[in-house]
């Protein structure tokens, strides 16, 4: 008797254990773990996961397995072990963790189909298989069960002949084109060729054209090669000289570009230095942490892509994670034009099908390199060779709803399983890496100086409150606009910064004081000119900018603060003459908006680029001479022990944008606190000098890398039960934790009520409880009810990264 653990869909602490099921006879042979089946639990059917394999059940009457989903694990055996690993670390479910590993595509319902794989031949195939699949490349999924073959097809898809392909259900489905190919043999083209009337030139070109090559091809390309149309190829179909077929194409969200081949550069002395340690661990398979700490243009990037080149000489694989909004064009262009089409690429700019796409070619072993945002380190590969996380200060890192997890860990953990090394680059490394190269838990390599020698940008910080006494009202320092103008006339471009979209971050009334408000969050409105909207940027509530104050009727209801659409129109107005692109979250929003606004860039079609975070990083242009950071200081007063550490990340990354060719660069900062030392420390790009001061003040306020936090929010629609449960659980916190541990709270959230729910939250800070893990875990359990009902929501976060 054959039984399969399985872990059910059901996301709930009482299902988040396996479940055992009878194996039918017909799938005996079939079944293996990291396979999803759909299994009856209770009464519906239900996705699940196959965990493990074992001859005796547990219980006397089981349930069998109703269908198979799969016919190859979607999940390999190290993937299921990080789950696990991933429910101990993030206090997740079990299928959570699972499900976070997948594409979407694979978790939405969907038809399946197996087919042909286009280099192989029916003839190779079973008998059986052949039999079914005469006529046609592929044969619809349901029809193999009712005949009771899929352990048959299942022989040709482990020898690489068949595939399983999804269709998604008004998500995405395959892409597929049209080929022909000739249906009769050379020589006898040669006859055909004869009898074919003189103006049948066209068909005899076409005809020609399969004298020599025989092998299929899409009929648009040969349309291209031609220059026919479509109706000489449909006479052919007719008269039986050609065969047309339907066949899937990868949808390739990079075919139309050409990606110019690069070589290696040589290295510096520096790059040789940092490069050689982390060749030795691949030679010698040996897992190591690098930290490899480089000023901005320092040429990581082409470390980390002569270390991968080794890997792949010796037929490894390697995952490349870089923030997601560094996943410019430029950074595609770079992976790709090394390594070709040995390159897949994940990120959010993909749509469904592309990303399910690019998936398949990993999982099928097409490519040996994934590039892609904080998803890719769960890539299906089974023998990397090295993991590198570029920009690795980044929060991004970090998922914010379950599994909660951060990429970095997962990599150290996938690092340790492959005996590879793990790259960590930053020009800025976060605190708790920086401590941990100086305690030698990982190693650091840095690279202090600008490839070619190039010097760093110099850097002014210009005091906007002295503007301000000046008679300046603009938002444009009298120093940053005299160097705009100077760069317009020299022919350079210049790129601002702001750290926020919209047209201006709230609507005051200037009489009474009233602050347009979401009525379901405790947040202002912020007013976005183009649709004349407020908008809340956390429940997505809108409504039409009011002409009069609620409040007081008073007409002087007015924008305060300052948003790239505000800065757009300022600009218009100071220097008509200038060309400006903005990107922000508003207008990068449609898909390839971010490319195309930063090739028009590129290209100079514009003199000034004005952005939010998204321009901060990864961006490379030869004409930017002059960077200017509007308001330094926006996130400096956030209620966040990380604030100073952001601003200084990045002010260091913007200033890192200008001058990293042949030109000289400069940098502007314009501030309301310019003795802060994050942006007097980020001005001698000091970050050393900023690691000393800061660790001071979070050794003395009891804060990371000198202690862990764990944050645990609770919300509900009520205040009264919101506050009762927080205080319920800090007190019992409070009596289970020993007495180093430092438990602050409850207290409302910085943002006390999203959506209509109140939100209190306790911090724990800690430097080693045993039990914690179990303990909050209990606390889970103990209001999973509520939980269930949706009523109360309850979230742990056990290494937080947004504290609002």
């Amino acid at each position: 008797m054959r039984v399969a653990s399985v872990i059910v869909d059901v996301p709930a602490m009482q299902t988040d254990r396996t479940f055992d099921y009878l194996i039918p006879e017909k799938w005996k042979e079939i079944i293996q773990p990291g396979m999803r089946v759909a299994v009856p639990f209770g009464p519906r059917k239900v996705q699940g996961f196959v965990i493990k394999l074992k001859n005796e059940p547990e219980v006397e009457r089981l349930k069998e397995i109703h269908s198979l989903l799969d016919l190859t694990p979607v999940l390999n055996e190290e993937l299921l072990q990080i789950g696990y690993w991933l429910t101990e670390k993030t206090l997740c479910f079990m299928i959570s963790a699972l499900q976070a590993m997948l594409p979407a595509a694979m978790r939405a319902k969907y038809d399946k189909e197996i087919k042909l794989l286009p280099t192989s031949r029916l003839d190779e195939l079973e008998p059986a298989v052949q039999a079914l699949m005469d006529e046609s490349t592929s044969i619809q999924w349901n029809e193999i069960e009712k005949r009771d073959l899929l352990h048959v097809f299942q022989k040709d898809i482990k020898k690489g002949f068949l595939e399983v392909v999804y269709h998604v259900k008004n998500k995405t489905n395959k892409k597929t084109m049209k080929q022909v190919e000739p249906a009769i043999s050379s020589s006898e083209i040669d006859d055909v060729i004869k009898t074919l009337p003189v103006q049948a030139s066209k068909q005899k070109e076409a005809l020609e054209y399969f004298k020599t090559n025989h092998a299929p091809i899409l009929i648009r390309d040969l349309l291209n090669i031609l220059g026919s149309t479509e109706s000489t190829i449909k006479s052919l179909v007719k008269k039986g000289l050609l065969l047309e077929k339907n066949i899937e194409v990868y949808r390739d969200p990079y075919k139309d570009k050409t990606f110019q081949r690069t070589v290696p550069l040589p290295l510096t002395n520096e790059q040789e230095k940092v490069i050689s340690p982390i060749l030795a661990s691949i030679d010698d398979e040996v897992h190591n942490v690098y930290l490899m700490y480089g000023v901005t243009g320092s040429g990581k990037t082409e470390v980390y892509m002569q270390a991968i080149d080794e890997v792949l000489k010796r037929g490894k694989e390697a995952i490349v994670l870089v923030p997601e909004i560094s996943l410019t064009p430029q950074m595609v262009n770079r992976f790709k034009g090394r390594f070709g089409s040995q390159v897949a690429v994940l990120h959010s700019g993909l749509g469904a099908g592309e990303k399910y796409d690019e998936w398949r070619k990993i999982h099928r072993k097409e490519v040996s390199v994934v590039v892609g945002a904080r998803s890719a380190i769960f890539a299906p590969f089974e023998n990397i060779g090295i993991i590198i996380i570029d920009e690795e200060h980044e929060s991004s890192y970090k998922q914010e709803d379950n599994p909660r997890y951060h990429a970095r860990d997962v990599a150290i953990f996938r690092g340790e399983i492959h005996d590879c090394p793990v790259v960590l680059g930053s020009a800025t490394p976060t605190l708790e890496s920086f401590a941990r190269a100086s305690k030698n838990v990982y190693e650091l390599v840095t690279l202090k100086e600008r490839v070619n020698n190039r010097p760093l940008p110099t850097v002014e910080i210009i005091d906007m409150r002295e503007e301000l006494r000046n008679g300046n009202r603009s938002m444009f320092s009298e120093a940053l606009y005299a160097k705009l103008l100077d760069r317009l006339e020299k022919n350079e471009q210049s790129v601002l910064f702001l750290n926020r979209r919209g047209h201006s971050s709230f609507v005051m009334c200037r009489d009474c004081g009233y602050v347009m408000n979401c009525p379901h969050c405790d947040i202002s409105l912020t007013y976005h000119k183009s649709s004349h909207q407020l908008k809340c940027h956390y429940c997505a509530y809108e409504t039409q900018m009011p002409h009069v104050c609620p409040e007081c009727n008073s007409e002087h209801i007015r924008f305060f603060g300052t948003g790239t659409q505000k800065v757009e129109e300022e600009l218009a107005k100071m220097i008509p003459q200038a060309r400006v692109i903005r990107m922000d979250v508003d207008t990068t929003s449609r898909k390839g908006a971010h490319e195309k606004l930063l090739r028009e860039f590129g290209e100079g079609r514009a003199d000034i680029l004005l952005g939010t975070q998204m321009i901060a990083k990864g961006l490379d242009f030869p004409n930017v001479t002059l960077v200017g950071v509007l308001t330094a200081d926006t996130m400096l007063h956030l209620p966040d022990f990380r604030s100073s550490e952001k601003t200084f990340q990045l002010l260091t990354q913007v200033s890192g944008r200008a001058g990293r060719h042949e030109l000289l660069g400069e940098v502007v900062i314009q501030t309301y606190t310019p003795e802060h030392y994050s942006i007097t420390l980020a001005s001698h790009h000091d970050y050393d000098g900023f690691y000393q001061n800061e660790m001071m003040i979070r050794k003395l306020h009891a804060y990371p890398p000198f202690y862990y936090l764990a944050l645990i929010t609770v919300s509900h629609p009520e205040l009264t039960r919101t506050i009762d449960v927080a205080e319920k659980i800090t007190t019992y916190l409070r009596k289970s934790l020993s007495n180093k541990t430092i438990i602050l709270g409850p207290v409302a959230s910085p943002i006390p009520r999203i959506n209509d729910r109140y939100r209190y939250q306790c911090m724990i800070k800690y430097k080693s409880e045993q039990n914690l893990n179990k303990l909050l875990k209990g606390i889970l359990d103990r209001y999973q009810k509520e939980i269930a009902q949706h009523s109360l929501s309850l979230s742990i976060d056990l290494n937080p990264y947004i504290m609002m």
